[in-house]
């Protein structure tokens, strides 16, 4: 009798070949965004570099930076104080509630909330308004021009992209994020005052007491400040010059740019608040 042959071998070698293309998509899949992680970074730190090197030999307009100032300040300011203003009544109504309940003396309220405004919300809050709305204008404008082709048109008539685009809205940012913040307190301290009175009747006098509010305190928060400031446009201009593929392209640039952003700025909040805590 002839002997049936057995597939068992061929079998075997499929299974693996299915089992060895599964690894290696599972670790594609794993590989991929930290690979394209790293080459961000490494495109932020270049297009930093580079800006920064332009903006030192003063190679810009002061007419585009004024420009940007007006876009970045003037056009955010309603914006931003409407946030921080509603945070500030919230912040109040919360801690004031929780103080009610354990010991109604609201002795440092004024104090915790200020220090709370100047510290983390001011900087912090600010910069993730002007990430949201700045951040998003630069990617999208940067990516429009860049799948038109108006920066390879740029470098056909020997302009630097970089000069011309970056340069302002960097300076610019760099700037108006540390007014925008100090307005951004101000008006926070001022809504926190006004909610205290109405909602707990704490005394404005009492309120306004800057007892924890020390030296190292409005140090960080001008360090927090103008890191943000310089990463944001950064960040958001290198997701614009990252646009591919028409107004596809430029959506993703534009939606690339709040995330880094964003998340950059909560990394530098992290990391000046611990360095502070740690040499007070």
């Amino acid at each position: 009798m002839s002997r049936i042959p057995s597939n068992k071998p061929e079998t075997v070698v499929r299974t693996g070949k299915r089992a060895e293309t599964q690894t290696r998509r599972f670790l594609a899949s794993v590989g991929d965004p930290i690979v394209d992680s790293v080459r961000t970074v490494r495109d932020i730190y270049r297009l930093f570099k580079a800006t920064l090197k332009a903006t030192i030999q003063g190679r810009f307009r002061w007419r585009a930076v004024m420009d940007q100032m007006q876009v970045v300040g003037m056009e955010s300011l309603v914006f931003i104080m409407g946030a921080i203003g509603f945070l500030s009544m919230i912040l109040v109504v919360q801690s004031g509630t929780q103080i009610e309940r354990i010991l109604p003396d609201f002795g440092l309220l004024g104090p915790s909330i200020i220090e709370l405004l100047v510290k983390q919300f001011g900087p912090t809050v600010t910069a993730l308004m002007i990430a949201t709305k700045v951040g998003t204008g630069i990617a999208a404008e940067i990516g429009s021009m860049v799948v038109t082709e108006q920066v390879d048109a740029l470098k056909m008539s020997n302009t630097d992209p970089i000069e011309h685009l970056v340069v302002p809205r960097f300076i610019a940012c760099t700037v108006m994020l540390l007014v925008l913040t100090i307005f951004a307190v101000s008006v926070g301290i001022l809504v926190s005052l006004l909610t205290a009175k109405i909602e707990f009747g704490v005394n404005p006098i009492s309120f306004w007491d800057l007892q924890f509010v020390q030296s190292h305190d409005i140090i960080m928060a001008i360090c927090k400040c103008i890191s943000m400031g310089l990463v944001i446009p950064i960040i958001a201009a290198q997701a614009g010059f990252q646009a591919r593929g028409g107004s596809e392209g430029v959506g993703w640039a534009t939606t690339r740019a709040v995330v880094n952003a964003s998340l950059a700025v909560i990394v530098l909040d992290f990391f000046w608040s611990a360095f502070f805590e740690i040499i007070k």
